[in-house]
């Protein structure tokens, strides 16, 4: 019998691939840290069966009794969907179901009955039609936990982003680039780097906003007024903080072995990148919160849900790096 606590995993979207790639997760690890989905075992059973997987789904009625179960079947704790799913058609009566399950996985690692929370993705436009008022996982756990900075990182094998500006039009982002943001988001990478991956002196590589770092206010002025003072002063704390890097040049092989992440200042600056150097091993984690969250760099991929050729490497790699994150942490309490 397993004797580690599992991993939580929500359901995502259940008309996207995230029942797929939970059911293929199991049997490409069934030997690691166990995990429990917070699912709709029948619903999950139906998807194995049609798409012709060989994994066993068992119903259990706590955490506790996954690492029992999970050398036989994918332990599953039950959650109850509002309508049968159809692949690839989102249906605002299983928003609820949605919402649910991540909400159970928070729970449970809040109380100590898992030790990580592993999401598969969400359709936001769905959620938001029933009330949903968070722009996406990130800002919803940071309600559930109550952390005042929650700060998404994309990481892979050779290169770690952070956005400092996230889910927001380009117009919008101007506005929130701010010094003390700055500041904020970097303060939670350099603290996350320390803790969760033992980096004793984090390097933080900042990208500028505009073409050529502003060459000098030539080609916009934010690097002057904003982000150069930023990194300055938290040069003054101690930390190592380069930039403003151009941000066309700050991903090549040779840039990336000076830092430990890349502080890009929108979304598509920091994410391109990664998601173009390793799409299939890239994990989204959310630092600054009171537990560990990991979940895939993809969406819920509606236009291949239910034809079973998912590739399930993004998950395996959110779920092995939950996995590492936990056992450290759990090594140093």
């Amino acid at each position: 019998m397993n004797t580690m606590r599992p991993l939580a995993l929500t359901m995502g979207d259940p008309a996207g691939i995230g029942g797929e790639l939970s059911l293929k997760a199991w049997r490409a690890r069934r030997g690691g840290r166990p995990f429990v989905a917070l699912d709709d075992p029948d619903r999950l059973a139906g998807i194995a069966r049609d798409l012709g997987l060989d994994v066993p789904v068992r119903a259990i009625q706590a955490a506790a009794a996954a690492g029992a179960v999970f050398r036989d079947a994918l332990p599953v704790l039950p959650v109850k969907l509002g309508a049968p799913p159809v692949p690839g058609r989102a249906d605002p009566a299983n928003a609820a179901a949605v919402i649910a399950s991540i909400e159970g996985a928070v729970r449970l690692v809040m109380a100590g009955e898992a030790a990580a929370v592993v999401t598969n993705p969400i359709h936001k436009s769905t959620l938001y039609g029933v009330g949903f008022a968070y722009p996406g996982h990130t800002e919803f756990l940071a309600a559930l936990t109550g952390a005042p900075l929650p700060v998404m990182m994309l990481a892979s094998p050779d290169l770690r982003v952070v956005p400092i500006t996230v889910h927001a039009s380009l117009r919008r982002m101007l506005e929130m680039i701010t010094i003390e943001r700055i500041l904020g988001v970097c303060r939670v990478t350099e603290a996350a780097l320390r803790l969760h991956w033992g980096i004793a002196r984090p390097r933080l590589a900042v990208a500028g906003l505009n073409p050529h770092a502003g060459e000098d206010g030539t080609m916009g002025e934010e690097e002057i007024a904003v982000i150069r003072p930023a990194i300055e002063l938290l040069k003054a704390e101690g930390m190592d903080v380069t930039g403003p890097w151009a941000a066309d040049s700050m991903f090549t092989p040779e840039a990336r072995a000076g830092y430990d992440v890349a502080m890009g200042m929108y979304h598509d600056q920091a994410l391109i990148p990664l998601k173009t150097l390793d799409m299939r091993r890239g994990v989204n984690i959310t630092l600054g919160l009171p537990l560990i969250r990991t979940s895939p760099d993809h969406g819920t991929a509606f236009a291949i849900a239910g034809h079973g050729v998912a590739d399930a490497s993004s998950l395996i790699a959110a779920i092995d790096l939950a996995s590492d994150l936990a056992h450290r942490q759990e090594k140093t309490a």
